[in-house]
């Protein structure tokens, strides 16, 4: 190049076209990353409430268990204690402190609670999808030695379309009321 093509500070044309154009490549790739960092972000925002969704349901549960009497795992009256020792079993009741009949289940994939003779609500929101629940239970009879206990395992998914997560989560419950 001659120097006539130089501008004022001593560059030439290309020098000046090869300096944007590396200039456009970083700023085009460095925006990229901060927007895979924001995607990131608003997934892990989703998630953390999808997690916490599904731990808050299965502490109410949990909470409510503790102080009921005559667990009854599946189907039938609360009337009759019924163990389940081997699980199987995604419907589970048992009388509260009020003596009022709660019943829990799984449907189409919510984990859904009856109380006394009102009709089933969802307790888990839609971002969580559980696969499948299963209640373990053993001591439900008066008769044995045992104190009732339940063992609650869920497993589902939870997230948007973009970032699901499966999980797997298990409590152990022991009624607070003596057996007698």
């Amino acid at each position: 190049m001659s120097k006539n093509n130089k501008n004022e500070k001593g560059f030439t044309l290309i020098e000046l076209m090869v300096s944007l154009t590396m200039f456009i490549v970083v700023m085009t790739i460095s925006m990229g990353s901060i927007l895979s960092v924001f995607d990131a972000n608003r997934k892990s925002k989703a998630m953390k409430a999808a997690l916490t969704n599904i731990n808050l349901a299965m502490e109410s549960m949990s909470r409510e268990m503790r102080f009921g009497t005559r667990y009854h795992c599946g189907s039938g009256t609360i009337s009759v204690p019924q163990d389940c020792p081997t699980g199987n079993e995604s419907r589970f009741g048992f009388l509260s402190s009020d003596n009022i009949q709660i019943t829990y289940r799984l449907t189409n994939g919510a984990l859904e609670k009856q109380v006394g003779s009102g009709s089933f609500i969802s307790v888990t929101g839609p971002e969580v999808d559980i696969q499948d629940l299963d209640f373990y239970t053993v001591g439900s009879n008066t008769g044995d030695t045992l104190q009732p206990k339940t063992l609650i395992v869920v497993r589902g998914r939870a997230g948007t379309n973009k970032g699901l997560t499966d999980f797997t989560l298990q409590t152990l419950v022991s009624q607070r009321v003596l057996d007698r």
